[in-house]
């Protein structure tokens, strides 16, 4: 996004506070939102309550599904609890209008939407996998390679423990395992807004992949 247009939409900038509701699913929707601090988290209702999809932070934008197709939300947007976030909120006529004048947003957005689609098949793929660990490791992946923002330390992920817990449809016991034994490699470390850096993405690829190396050959890694 240019500098002018950065100005010229730094009116409709809004402050949420930490748990605040950007929109919730089944509402309808006309307005589009853009996180330029904080973390904002996507969650969905199934059968046996809430699943965390995906926690989105600076840069990432969201809720524009709903001015596109014009059906009502998918899921539920709320600030993290660590909030507060700064978000730009972008209304239907203001967005068709970006779209139609400005090709370096349509082609963000085209580049974002295929992403999500990659994120969302993985994500399948993952519910279906039957180790609880693996399942961990492959979202902490997805997330970080999905979502995650690059510091000095390493790729951080704003998904809090419970929240992965709860994506995966594990036990809490099984996530504090998985990230015990990372912490202990010096592959993730919990940072101190209760998000999870993963300093090395290769190692923790390459972990995922010797966990999963016995069950191919019928065998158990014993991790």
């Amino acid at each position: 996004m240019t500098d002018r247009t950065s100005e010229a939409l730094a009116r409709f900038v809004r402050d949420f506070e930490a748990g605040a509701t950007l929109f919730r699913e089944g509402e309808a929707g006309s307005e589009m939102f853009v996180v330029q601090s904080g973390g904002v988290r996507i969650a969905k209702h199934v059968a046996n309550g809430e699943r965390v999809i995906a926690t989105l932070g600076p840069g990432e934008f969201l809720g524009e599904m709903a001015i596109l197709n014009g059906k009502p939300r998918t899921a539920t947007a709320t600030v993290t609890e660590d909030g507060p976030a700064r978000v730009l909120v972008i209304d239907a006529r203001r967005f068709e209008q970006m779209i139609a004048n400005n090709r370096e947003i349509t082609l963000r957005l085209i580049k974002k939407l295929a992403a999500r689609l990659a994120s969302a098949d993985a994500l399948i793929e993952i519910l279906l996998h039957k180790d609880p660990r693996a399942r961990v490791m492959r979202a902490l992946l997805r997330h970080a390679e999905a979502y995650g923002q690059a510091t000095a330390q390493g790729t951080v992920v704003q998904l809090t423990p419970g929240d992965l817990a709860a994506q995966v449809n594990v036990e809490a016991k099984d996530v504090d395992e998985v990230l015990s034994r990372l912490r202990r490699v010096r592959v993730v470390t919990l940072d101190e807004r209760g998000g999870i850096v993963v300093h090395d993405v290769d190692r923790l690829e390459d972990f995922l992949e010797f966990l999963e190396m016995p069950q191919k050959f019928g065998g158990d890694a014993g991790a």
